[in-house]
Order: structure tokens, then C-alpha cells, then sequence
């Protein structure tokens, strides 16, 4: 059995997020009671009755996809496991002999990446991000020249890992 050196386990919790999908369920909440249950037409030019239940269903799958989706990270003696539950069917693995350097860093992730979640940078040359919230991360820099930031909310405990598998 291979030794786990670090698990984090982490959620969505920007409060912002929420605030934005329970006003969107709320918004069409009224408009299914005012349509369906009342019988009055929402809005200027109303959808059908069934448009309105399948339209709404968009902000609550998108509600119970943010509810669920996790990110868990692993540092393993041979590498660095990560995975997106609900995204991603298996763990992503950084090798240890696939690491060039790595450090903590701090970044801003609406600027750099465009948000949270499987991003791509919007920067020239800063990688891939695999974040939920925060903006602290470890960035590896692979021999291949490809950049990954994994974020996380226990930057040193992570990186203590990562040294301990890289020893």
C-alpha cells in the first residue's frame, strides 16, 4: 500500500455563488407559481408552460452541479492525484519524476483564469488551474513545460507533502 502523505477534500463555498443560484431558482419559482399555479401569464411574451418547467430547470441543475463538485487532492510517494468528482471519472496524476519545480503561490483567479473550477489561463504561459475557491495553490512546473496550479486551503501542509514525496 502506497503512503498518503496529503488528502484535502474541497467545495464550492463562495458566497456569492449561492447568493446568485438561489435568486435565479427564486426568480423562476415565481414565475412557475404566477404561470402554472395562478394561470397568469409571466412576463411580456411568456413561454409555454412546459418551457418554463424545462427552462427552469437550468439554474437548479446548475445549483445541485456546484453543490456536489469536489475537488480532492492527494500527495502519494510516486505523485501528485487530483480529481474533480462528477467531472472527472478518474484521479489526474502529476508523476514525481514529471515535476520540474513547485511552489505556493498566490494568484487571482477571475484574472488569471477566468473563475474557478478546470480552467485554462488567460495569461500567456501560466498553465492550467484546478481550483474551487481561495486564491493560494501550489504551481507545478513540469519538465514538459506545462504549468498546473492545484489550489488549496492548506498551502504548507501540501507543500510539506509534496517535499516529503519528492525526498
Amino acid at each position: 500500500m502506497e503512503n498518503l502523505f496529503f488528502e484535502e477534500k474541497q467545495n464550492f463555498r463562495q458566497i456569492f455563488i449561492w447568493i446568485i443560484c438561489l435568486l435565479l431558482i427564486c426568480i423562476f419559482l415565481w414565475g412557475f407559481i404566477q404561470q402554472i399555479i395562478f394561470r397568469i401569464p409571466w412576463g411580456n411574451n411568456p413561454s409555454s408552460d412546459l418551457g418554463l418547467m424545462l427552462f427552469g430547470l437550468i439554474p437548479l441543475g446548475i445549483t445541485i452541479l456546484l453543490f456536489t463538485l469536489k475537488l480532492t487532492t492527494k500527495v502519494k510517494e510516486d505523485g501528485v492525484y487530483f480529481k474533480f468528482h462528477i467531472l472527472n471519472s478518474k484521479f489526474k496524476k502529476i508523476g514525481k519524476e514529471e515535476i520540474a519545480t513547485y511552489s505556493i503561490r498566490k494568484y487571482k483567479p477571475l484574472e488569471e483564469f477566468g473563475g474557478w473550477g478546470i480552467r485554462f489561463s488567460m495569461k500567456k504561459n501560466a498553465g492550467r488551474a484546478y481550483n474551487v475557491s481561495g486564491n493560494i495553490g501550489i504551481q507545478f512546473e513540469l519538465k514538459n513545460s506545462r504549468k498546473i496550479l492545484i489550489g488549496t486551503q492548506c498551502p504548507d501542509k501540501f507543500k510539506k507533502a509534496v517535499d516529503d514525496m519528492m525526498k
